[in-house]
């Protein structure tokens, strides 16, 4: 474990604080930093966890706990899984805030704009909040059979957004939520074509990286952070982000404060409430982001309704990563491992013990 060392090195800037909240901040940041220590341990130790390989904890902007399990580091990149889709709601912040896109006009996808192409109808904002309509599965039975995999590992691989955008609707437009890595997909194909008019994969994926690097993983010093292509050009914005635990910590806290590491503003309040407002078809679900909500779509909680703030939130991946946040405590805490999804709620208690006792 660590003592209470700043995250971001000493030109981090934090939000503005009253004097009795520096005080606070000087006596549980720093006077007393191994109180995370038992539940950090608890991740790695406790049954039914699974293999967890990274937990870090950040409060008010400074590292306060550190652990890897054997055969991990600080210096390795750990994947994302679906806590990309967080980051792909970011970028696509960015176009909206510079008016290159607009959350409630048509997706700007050409192929869905056909005479009479009922796909005409689904927003930016249903792609954000998973309410496009189309006829996506994210897991099957069998497994195989899911749009998810088709995508990522079969018949869909050399062009992912392709294969997301050519499915037939199932509901109208926004009236239905249904989780989605291939909506993500799409929302990724949608960044490359407004950065650029090339069909140049390779010139379409570094649009991408040097918007990224420009506008978030630059300010936010995550040099870290690896994207993977498909064989168009796209990111894969759904899964497959590489970064550092520590690197996936500073992320979250850029969500946290909206800010660089210089207290300059890179995410604007307006994109950040709305990535952070529940979605109208599910409470737990906001824009590319889980939040701490009861009455979710699923028979049970994604995250910890009731332990902790109803404004934590959360970047999630499948088999147990996670990087959750809560602003109102100043705490952020990251989980990288290899948990099945079946188990993970073992995990899931035990991350929201740091919140319910911060």
């Amino acid at each position: 474990m660590l003592l209470a060392l700043p995250l971001f090195g000493a030109a981090i800037a934090p939000p503005p604080v009253s004097e009795a909240d520096e005080a606070t901040t000087a006596e549980t940041a720093i006077a007393n930093p191994g109180r995370f220590d038992p539940l950090v341990d608890a991740l790695f130790e406790d049954e039914g966890v699974g293999e967890t390989r990274a937990v870090l904890v950040v409060e008010n902007g400074r590292l306060v706990a550190e652990r890897y399990a054997p055969g991990y580091t600080a210096d390795m990149r750990y994947i994302s899984w679906s806590m990309a889709k967080s980051i792909t709601g970011i970028l696509i912040g960015f176009l909206v805030e510079d008016g290159r896109l607009d959350l409630d006009a048509p997706a700007p996808i050409p192929e869905w704009q056909g005479e009479g192409d009922p796909r005409a109808a689904i927003t930016l904002r249903h792609l954000l909040q998973m309410r496009s309509g189309l006829e996506h599965t994210e897991v099957n039975d069998p497994i195989w059979d899911s749009d998810t995999n088709r995508m990522l590992f079969t018949s869909g691989t050399d062009d992912m957004a392709g294969y997301a955008i050519g499915q037939p609707l199932e509901a109208t437009p926004g009236e239905m939520y249904e989780y989605s890595s291939a909506t993500t997909v799409i929302l990724s194909r949608i960044i490359a074509d407004t950065l650029t008019d090339s069909d140049d994969p390779g010139e379409r994926a570094a649009a991408y990286r040097r918007f990224a690097q420009a506008r978030l993983l630059g300010p936010a010093r995550t040099p870290s952070v690896y994207f993977e292509f498909d064989a168009q050009g796209t990111q894969i914005g759904g899964s497959l982000i590489h970064a550092t635990a520590r690197d996936w910590a500073r992320l979250g806290e850029v969500m946290r404060t909206g800010n660089a590491v210089d207290g300059t503003p890179i995410i604007s309040p307006e994109w950040r409430e709305f990535m952070l407002t529940p979605a109208p078809n599910n409470p737990e679900y906001g824009g590319q982001v889980w939040l701490n909500r009861a009455g979710g779509a699923y028979d049970r909680p994604t995250l910890f309704p009731g332990s902790g703030p109803e404004t934590v939130f959360s970047f999630v991946g499948h088999l147990g990563q996670y990087v959750v946040v809560s602003p109102d405590q100043r705490l952020t805490v990251v989980r990288l491992g290899n948990t099945p999804d079946a188990d993970r709620r073992a995990v899931v208690d035990r991350l929201g013990r740091f919140f319910a006792a911060g």
